[in-house]
């Protein structure tokens, strides 16, 4: 094992007088030895918990996405839209991805899912969860972490030790396996779209940023979405009242069983949800003038 990460620690974990913002440079090398196994655990665990305390930059985020570029393993899938879901799950409600996915399927368009096993901290149902136990339509593209980002999936048990969020739960979300020229993205709190956009805009023609339920870009409430496009982003409203859908969404806590038989058997409102979600994608595809239209066509 090298020594050289030890700068890294130094940079992150010696208190608020001494710590320093790294260059996009220097968190592209930092990554790559800690995907690389060129750093012991104890050291990435280190690195981890004081770059979240630090805390991360815009620069350090696009630099840990350099190195992901160069491990990640890729397919190019036109016609695609990459929805980008956090590693931890969902605890109330299910993944609407395949459903949206079967909704799009006459369309032209293809649904991009990445997943891995359970990342800390929330303990939900996971995507891979889902997208293993499902038969997927056509047009549903899963990207396994394990066979196509291996490097990061052997990093799960040193994340499951830290028990908690880091840097990672953020920088994972969009990592376009599939060059795709658009993506969507959850968001928990306004402030960190800026962050997103910074982070994840330049990769993408377009990028949605989506104020949804338990921070995926899902939308089953009255929410705020962004949509990004050369650098500019936009804030736009959406109320699935607006469109006489009146579905309550779930605040306990659902299995991965509960999810699947949700999910197979969905509710009349409950595809209404995912219609208005559909729309939106159709809208930002320009395969639709306005998400009314989408959702007129697609409930016609």
């Amino acid at each position: 094992m090298s020594n050289n990460f030890h700068q890294f620690i130094k940079a992150v974990g010696t208190g608020p007088r001494h710590n320093h913002d790294l260059t996009r440079e220097q968190m592209c090398e930092a990554m790559t030895m800690m995907l690389n196994k060129e750093a012991y655990s104890e050291q990435i665990s280190a690195f981890l918990l004081g770059w979240r305390l630090k805390p991360e930059t815009n620069e350090e985020f696009q630099g840990a996405l350099d190195a992901f570029d160069n491990f990640i393993l890729k397919k190019n899938i036109p016609n695609s839209i990459e929805l980008g879901y956090p590693y931890d799950g969902k605890r109330n409600n299910p993944f609407l991805f395949t459903l949206i996915a079967k909704v799009l399927e006459d369309y032209n368009l293809n649904i991009v899912v990445s997943g891995d096993e359970l990342q800390p901290a929330k303990e939900g149902v996971t995507a891979k969860e889902i997208a293993t136990n499902i038969t997927p339509t056509s047009n549903l593209y899963f990207f396994d972490r394990k066979s196509n980002f291996k490097e990061l999936n052997s990093l799960t048990q040193v994340r499951n030790r830290l028990a908690t969020r880091t840097g990672l739960n953020t920088v994972e979300r969009l990592t376009n396996p599939a060059s795709s020229e658009i993506g969507f993205v959850g968001v928990f709190h306004k402030p960190f779209m800026e962050k997103y956009a910074a982070m994840f805009g330049p990769r993408y023609k377009k990028l949605v940023i989506v104020k949804g339920n338990e921070g995926t870009s899902e939308i089953y409430s009255k929410c705020q979405y962004w949509i990004v496009e050369n650098g500019i982003a936009t804030e736009y409203k959406l109320d699935p009242a607006d469109f006489g859908i009146n579905y309550t969404k779930s605040w306990d806590r659902i299995s991965l069983e509960e999810s699947l038989e949700i999910i197979n058997n969905p509710s009349e409102e409950l595809m209404k949800i995912v219609k208005l979600n559909a729309a939106l994608i159709l809208f930002v595809s320009n395969k639709t003038s306005s998400i009314e239209d989408g959702y007129k066509l697609l409930t016609q």
